[in-house]
């Protein structure tokens, strides 16, 4: 009887304890591993417009400044071309143009659907070098040397001037740029770069010689232990608010040459 008893009693401290735990689950860890996460969000088209033009607006800058193509105009076709740099060309080649590799390329190159199956494109090391082989493939082409002749101001003139001299085979593309550049503002890049200072410009070079694309499990601290770059100036320099990233989002990563 006692022992009976006893064994009732130990059966039932056991379910008891087992319940407490299933009624009580600690919550230290998953509090924990929120703490040390940044939430990651599926972007819009607007969004991944958005953040396409903060991240290499700079770069169209540049490039202007250079080689006298409007930064709206070289933006609407990097957004347009790129697929809001989620298309496969920019993404795995950094090819943020569409172009095709012609018999003067030498570089690495990427395979391709387009016109034709498997066709050539140019592969490039980052997204600047991309936006510079984009602005000498404008300036140095026959084809497009009118374009120069065109107002830096007349993105209109520009669009339809690239249309015309068969950049792209899609009969409403000067349309499609002049809509981008109208409904995002772009002009206002075009606008007195040469104020910008030597100092801004050499950090603006800094800023783009690599691109990171966030992956599920990223976060910031861990972006930038892989870099050895300090988390601050990973925030700074791509102007991260609340340290919130995103999935397919490209990070510049300021690595000093």
């Amino acid at each position: 009887m006692v022992l009976s008893i006893l064994i009732s009693c130990g059966t039932s401290r056991k379910m008891n304890l087992n319940k407490n735990i299933l009624d009580n689950p600690k919550k230290e860890k998953v509090h924990s591993e929120k703490k040390m996460s940044n939430p990651i969000k599926i972007l819009s088209n607007k969004e991944k417009i958005q953040l396409y033009i903060t991240q290499y607006s700079s770069i169209a800058k540049d490039e202007m400044r250079a080689h006298k193509i409007p930064a709206s105009i070289t933006l609407a076709q990097g957004i347009l071309e790129s697929g809001m740099g989620h298309g496969r060309l920019a993404k795995e080649g950094n090819n943020h143009f569409g172009i095709k590799c012609h018999e003067e390329w030498k570089g690495k190159q990427i395979y391709h659907d387009d016109d034709k199956k498997g066709e050539c494109f140019r592969l490039y090391k980052n997204a600047a070098a991309s936006y510079r082989d984009h602005s000498l493939f404008l300036k140095n082409r026959i084809r497009y040397s009118h374009l120069f002749k065109i107002k830096s101001s007349n993105y209109k003139g520009w669009a339809e001037g690239l249309k015309n001299a068969g950049y792209a085979t899609d009969p409403n593309y000067a349309e499609k740029l002049i809509s981008l550049i109208e409904r995002f503002e772009l002009t206002r890049f075009d606008s007195k770069m040469a104020n910008n200072n030597t100092e801004n410009y050499s950090v603006s070079k800094q800023m783009h010689n690599f691109i990171h694309i966030v992956k599920k499990g990223d976060t910031l601290y861990s972006i930038s232990k892989q870099y050895g770059v300090s988390l601050d100036n990973l925030v700074r320099v791509n102007r991260i608010k609340d340290q919130i990233i995103f999935l397919d989002q490209e990070l510049k990563i300021p690595i000093k040459n």
